[in-house]
């Protein structure tokens, strides 16, 4: 498939990726029009296509962050495979990978290598702690890194900490690595000499924790995790209604507190209690608070709740889970889904965050494994015969 709309229309990308981080990073760039290879082992490709098979036999992290790409089956183990791939860089702009620690550097593809063989190429690799510390040899997944990097500490309740849900650690670094990808190819565009970028989840989850981290520096203090509400701010939270629904009412300034507390409570004598006249204060006297808003929501119902805060410009939503979601009428209203295809059929899928006016994201197909092998080898100019040989060899899938 070869992309020709888009901001990063001719832009070739080859992937030697795995799970979600490296996958999430290279199906930004294909959102944005890059051409996205993503190469795989003949013996089973990608792991994460084998995490659950809920989506028509196939796993939902691999239908999540791999539509609109070619799949090509290699064995990077074998001369013959690597020879191919190198055929691929030759006319590729950019190399994702997120392979195991010291794995690229076996195969000789570290940046030094690909420096010497594909001058011009841009060269990502995304591992979990970054190169020249005690941890750099380990082996890093999201929950690990999470823990590691004290995320877990402030994620739950106090005393029971817990992995925030969506794997924060591997989508943020897979962004990094995009936007680094963005930066570079806009450098190299005005005659900037191509660089390699390196990105590791623990620096992304460190850079992540900055408030956090930043606070504890200064004041000695380790902010405990306080579920649905924030150690920052006062009131911030999520409260029970009449009819056993959950609100979310939040504020972030003086001004918002005090429309809260004499708009939607009715209540002026907590406005001008001085315990609670700055935020510092409403933090400290937060269980007051609470327990002041959760007697009032318990008393009226969500849409009540609702409507009075947003006449009262009180920020509010409600709690939803994912079955919720998954019919929401603001996605339903602006057209947030769209149908891709899989080798299970068409199955739905959600928009690409930013809007480009006058650009449709290309939500190109899911692909099997090693679909665009034979296509995209014709394409490096081997022949059928040359081909059916690799195959014979288990060169290629």
């Amino acid at each position: 498939m070869t992309t020709d709309s888009g901001p990063l229309a001719g832009v070739t990308v080859v992937a030697i990726e795995q799970a979600v981080s490296a996958p999430l990073c290279t199906r930004t760039l294909g959102d944005f029009g890059a051409r996205v290879i993503k190469v795989e082992n003949p013996a089973g490709g990608d792991f994460a296509r084998h995490y659950d098979d809920v989506v028509g036999g196939l796993g939902a992290h691999f239908v999540w962050v791999n539509r609109g790409k070619e799949s090509v089956a290699l064995d990077l183990k074998s001369p013959a495979g690597m020879a191919v791939l190198h055929r691929l860089l030759q006319h590729a702009d950019v190399l994702v990978s997120n392979l195991t620690p010291g794995t690229t550097a076996k195969l000789g593809l570290a940046p030094a290598d690909l420096e010497v063989l594909h001058p011009g190429l841009i060269a990502v690799e995304i591992d979990g702690y970054g190169p020249g510390g005690p941890l750099s040899h380990k082996r890093a997944y999201d929950l690990l890194v999470q823990a590691e990097s004290g995320a877990c500490s402030v994620t739950g309740q106090a005393g029971a900490p817990a992995k925030p849900g969506p794997p924060v650690a591997d989508i943020c670094s897979g962004l990094y690595a995009a936007l680094s990808v963005l930066a570079l190819l806009y450098g190299k565009g005005r005659g900037c000499p191509p660089s390699s970028v390196a990105v590791s989840l623990f620096d992304t989850m460190t850079e992540l924790m900055g408030y956090p981290l930043t606070y504890t520096r200064h004041s000695g203090v380790e902010q405990q995790p306080l579920g649905m509400s924030s150690p920052a701010v006062s009131p911030y939270g999520a409260y029970r209604t009449a009819e056993g629904r959950t609100v979310v009412l939040g504020t972030t300034n003086d001004r918002e507190w005090r429309r809260l507390a004499t708009e939607l409570l009715g209540r002026p004598d907590l406005a001008d209690d001085v315990r609670f006249a700055v935020n510092s204060g409403r933090v400290e006297h937060r269980a007051v608070l609470d327990t002041e808003i959760a007697a009032w929501c318990l008393r009226h119902d969500l849409a009540d709740i609702q409507e009075r805060a947003d006449a009262a410009g009180i920020g509010n939503s409600r709690y939803n889970t994912t079955k919720d979601v998954l019919v929401h009428p603001h996605l339903a209203a602006r057209g947030r889904w769209r149908d891709i295809d899989t080798p299970a059929g068409p199955v739905p899928a959600l928009l690409p965050p930013p809007v480009i006016a006058g650009f449709d994201p290309p939500m190109g197909a899911v692909p099997a494994l090693g679909a665009h092998t034979d296509a995209v080898l014709a394409e490096l100019g081997l022949s059928g015969a040359e081909i059916a040989a690799l195959r014979e060899q288990g060169a290629v899938g």
